[in-house]
C-alpha cells in the first residue's frame, strides 16, 4: 500500500491489538479455572493439554491482534511481510518452549514412576528439552527462509572435533544412559562401591551421579567411573534384605530355649519396630564352637537397608534384657593358660 496513514487506520488497529490482549487476559482467566478442575481429575492428560494451552493460547491471541493490527495499516509488502515473520517467529518459540517444559515434566513423571523414588534422574529430562529446543530452533530458521543444510552439514563436520574435544564428558553422558537404560542403578537405590564409597543415588544427570550418605554429606562421582567399578546395588532386584547379627551363648546353656526365646524376641521385633518386615520369619543358625561360647547368627528382616541400624540396635536391646531375666548367660571370652615347671 502507498495510501498515507489515516486515523480510521490508527483506530482499527488499536482495536486490534486491544482485542488481542483481551482475549488473552480471558484466555488466562478461563485456563486457569479449567487447571484447577482438571487437577481433581485422576486422568492426567487433561493437566497436560490444560499446561500447554495456559502458556500458548495467550501468547497466540496477542499475536493475532498485532496481526490484525498490522493488516489494518497501511503498510508496504516488505513491512509487511517483516511483522508476518517476527509474529510467526514469537508463536513457534512460545510453542516451543511450552512443548519443552511439558514433554520434560512427561519424562520426569515418567522416570519418577518407573523408579519408585522421589527423586529422578535429570539425564533424560535435559536430553528431551535439548533435542525439542533444537527442533523448535530449525523450525525457526526454516521460517525465516533460512536454509538449514548447510548448518546440518556444518554440525556433522565440527561434530568429530566437538566429540574429541569433549570426550571424558560424552563419555560420561552415554554412560549415565547406560545405567539408567540397562537399570543397573536408579534414583532412590543404595549402593556401596569397591572404593568404599556407599549411600543413595539422588539422582543421575548428564555427568556425574549424586549420591547421598546417611549423614547427608553427597559423594558426587562420574557417570563413567560408577559404570566401570565393582558395586552391591542393596535395593536390587528387592528392597528388601536380610540382616544377620551374631550372638554367643554359654555351653551349658540348653539350647533349644535359646533358640525359641530368641526367636521370640525377633518377633516382636519384627512387628513392633518401624522399618522391620512383619511377615517375616526370624531364623537362628548354630554354627561355632568357640573358645568360651556357642555361637550362632540371628537372622533378620529389613524394608530398606538403613532400616538395619534401627533393628539391630532394638533387637540387641530386647535380647539382652530377656537373657538376663530368663538366666541366660552371654559369657565374655576366657582362656585358661597352664604354666608347667620343669
Amino acid at each position: 500500500m502507498n495510501r498515507d496513514l489515516t486515523l480510521h487506520d490508527a483506530v482499527v488497529a488499536g482495536i486490534a491489538v486491544a482485542a488481542g490482549l483481551v482475549a488473552a487476559l480471558v484466555l488466562r482467566v478461563i485456563l486457569r479455572w479449567l487447571a484447577e478442575r482438571a487437577r481433581r481429575t485422576r486422568w492426567s492428560g487433561d493437566d497436560i493439554i490444560v499446561d500447554l494451552l495456559r502458556t500458548s493460547a495467550p501468547w497466540a491471541a496477542v499475536a493475532a491482534g498485532v496481526a490484525a493490527g498490522a493488516a489494518a495499516l497501511p503498510l508496504n509488502r516488505t513491512v509487511g511481510h517483516t511483522v508476518n515473520q517476527v509474529l510467526t517467529v514469537v508463536v513457534i518459540f512460545t510453542v516451543t518452549l511450552t512443548v519443552a517444559r511439558v514433554v520434560a515434566g512427561l519424562v520426569h513423571s515418567v522416570a519418577q514412576s518407573r523408579s519408585g523414588v522421589a527423586g529422578s534422574a535429570t539425564i533424560f529430562v535435559n536430553i528431551t528439552r535439548i533435542a525439542v529446543l533444537a527442533m523448535g530452533f530449525l523450525i525457526v530458521l526454516q521460517t525465516l527462509g533460512i536454509s538449514i543444510a548447510p548448518l546440518l552439514t556444518a554440525l556433522g563436520v565440527g561434530g568429530l572435533a566437538i566429540a574429541l574435544a569433549l570426550k571424558d564428558t560424552l563419555a560420561n553422558l552415554f554412560a549415565g544412559v547406560h545405567i539408567l537404560v540397562s537399570k543397573t542403578v536408579q534414583p532412590g537405590d543404595y549402593i556401596r562401591l569397591s572404593s568404599g564409597e556407599e549411600g543413595y543415588v539422588v539422582d543421575i544427570d548428564w555427568r556425574n551421579t549424586m549420591v547421598e550418605q546417611l549423614a547427608k554429606n553427597i559423594v558426587i562421582i562420574p557417570n563413567g567411573k560408577l559404570a566401570g567399578t565393582n558395586m552391591i546395588n542393596f535395593s536390587r532386584p528387592e528392597q528388601k534384605l536380610s540382616v544377620t547379627v551374631q550372638v554367643g551363648v554359654a555351653y551349658d546353656s540348653d539350647l533349644e530355649e535359646v533358640e525359641r526365646i530368641t526367636i521370640e524376641v525377633a518377633e516382636g521385633v519384627m512387628k513392633d519396630v518401624s522399618g522391620a518386615v512383619p511377615d517375616h520369619e526370624p531364623a537362628v543358625r548354630f554354627h561355632t564352637f568357640g573358645d568360651s561360647r556357642i555361637g550362632f547368627t540371628v537372622i533378620l528382616g529389613v524394608g530398606e537397608f538403613s532400616d538395619k541400624y534401627r533393628i539391630k540396635h532394638e533387637f540387641i536391646k530386647r535380647l539382652h534384657q530377656r537373657y538376663r531375666a530368663e538366666g541366660i548367660r552371654i559369657p565374655a571370652p576366657e582362656r585358661t593358660v597352664s604354666l608347667l615347671q620343669g
